[in-house]
């Protein structure tokens, strides 16, 4: 029961960092994008720059700040999760980043350019 209330709340999460992105001009192309190698929570143009976004949330700093759960290995995935992206959709000379959204409690903390 608890791990399913934990996926509720994910979601609720990319729910508020989605809203919370295109109240900041974002351009949301793909969200929970997957492909044989994992998944990308959103995928968004910032004007001329394709951000591949993933979001974390916790309800309190017991275990860490939420962006501190995207650690090595996970930044790793996410950056091959998006070459399969970009070569699927034949996007050649695009400027890309790989951003963190966390969300704690109701503050959401978007840091551009995080690995």
């Amino acid at each position: 029961m608890k791990k399913e209330f934990n996926a509720v709340q994910g979601k609720i999460g990319e729910f508020d960092v989605k809203t919370y992105l295109e109240q900041k001009k974002y351009r949301i192309v793909e969200q929970n994008y997957k492909n044989r190698l994992g998944e990308v929570d959103i995928i968004a143009w910032d004007k001329k720059c394709l951000a591949f976004i993933e979001v974390k949330k916790r309800s309190a700093l017991m275990f860490g700040r939420p962006s501190e759960a995207v650690n090595f290995k996970k930044q790793q995935k996410i950056k091959k999760v998006a070459s399969i992206y970009l070569l699927q959709k034949k996007l050649t000379n695009v400027g890309c980043r790989f951003d963190v959204v966390e969300v704690l409690s109701n503050e959401i903390n978007h840091i551009e350019n995080a690995f």
